[in-house]
């Protein structure tokens, strides 16, 4: 399994449950892939935030982190490294795709549709405002509020 991709402690430990190992076995092995250094929650955790940051802001990140059973500090960790620039950057490029895709004539339709889209993503409103602004600033002079 660790094979295919890197698995969270809590993640691995329900896949292997679920193939029918018994819980000792389970944890044994699991101890020893800590011990070898395969399995391990803070490289999960920052892997997976930088490959997913460029798709999701830092709330569905953390949501996702804790689907997949990352302690909340470990987690909280990881998404340190998305600063406010990295997370505007991605947001940005993300409105910008979704804004071609479908062309807002102002600044409250652009939030209206490409807004929404974003707040469901993960971005945070001050981060969605920017974003929106950013990618029609390059389209039209009008950015009304």
């Amino acid at each position: 399994m660790l094979g295919r991709r890197a698995h969270s402690r809590v993640e691995l430990r329900r896949k292997l449950s679920r193939r029918g190992y018994s819980a000792d076995d389970v944890e044994l092995a699991l101890s020893r892939l800590i011990e070898l250094g395969y399995l391990d929650d803070r490289s999960f955790a920052e892997g997976h935030v930088r490959r997913r940051r460029a798709l999701r802001g830092p709330l569905a990140l953390s949501a996702e982190l804790a689907a997949r059973g990352v302690d909340r500090a470990l987690a909280d960790a990881a998404l340190a490294g998305f600063d406010p620039d990295a997370q505007l950057a991605s947001a940005t490029r993300l409105a910008e795709r979704l804004h071609a895709k479908k062309p807002a004539s102002g600044y409250r339709e652009m939030l209206d549709g490409v807004g929404s889209k974003l707040l469901r993503r993960g971005f945070s409103t001050t981060i969605v405002r920017a974003a929106c602004r950013a990618a029609l600033a390059g389209t039209s002079p009008d950015t009304e509020d």
